[in-house]
């Protein structure tokens, strides 16, 4: 088969086997992005593979230089490209995206054994490294100010307790049923 027949093939497959995977991104027919661990998860990595022309007889391109992995020293990218690598040599000739992909997320704890788990924030510029952040205290809510006028009157319809009598919002019945015989009649 010709190398354009292979992808061709690969392409479809993979459409098939990811088809509703949040973590799998297809870039474009050639190029594909696949999140390693959840969303929330300090040790999650994205890795992206392109295809060359004449994959699969030829290496695909990995890359690690996605924004996602920006938490992640640049050791540990280096150590988990040499391993892919090590897969992409043993399955050379063969349709291996789906293999690489399988491979990172089997092994994602021991590719990120090494990554410290505190967290990389970047505000104006300036980086800092440290516990995730805790949210800031909640603000009071302010009450409605009324006036004395609004709360004599409020004071009016309530009860004792704050309550609106029973059957404050009540339909007169007997009106209703007259008016509805005449409408009738």
């Amino acid at each position: 088969m010709a190398a354009n027949e292979d992808q061709e093939m690969e392409l479809e497959a993979l459409r098939s086997i990811y088809e509703g995977d949040v973590c799998f991104r297809e870039l474009s027919p050639v190029s594909f992005q696949y999140r390693i661990g959840e969303s929330g998860d300090p040790k999650a990595f994205l890795i992206e593979v392109s295809w060359p022309e004449t994959y699969p007889q030829t290496a695909p391109v990995i890359s690690m230089d996605a924004f996602f992995n920006n938490t992640i020293s640049s050791a540990i990218k280096q150590s988990i490209l040499d391993k892919l690598m090590v897969e992409v040599e043993a399955n050379l000739g063969t349709a291996m995206t789906y293999t690489l992909f399988e491979y990172a997320k089997d092994n994602k704890e021991v590719f990120m054994e090494n990554q410290p788990v505190n967290t990389v924030t970047s505000v104006s510029n300036s980086i800092s490294i440290g516990t995730p952040d805790v949210p800031p205290s909640k603000k009071k809510e302010k009450k409605e100010q009324l006036s004395k006028t609004q709360k004599r009157k409020l004071a009016d319809k309530t009860d004792n307790k704050g309550e609106l009598p029973r059957g404050w919002n009540w339909v007169d019945v007997i009106k209703v049923n007259w008016r509805l015989s005449l409408q009738i009649k």
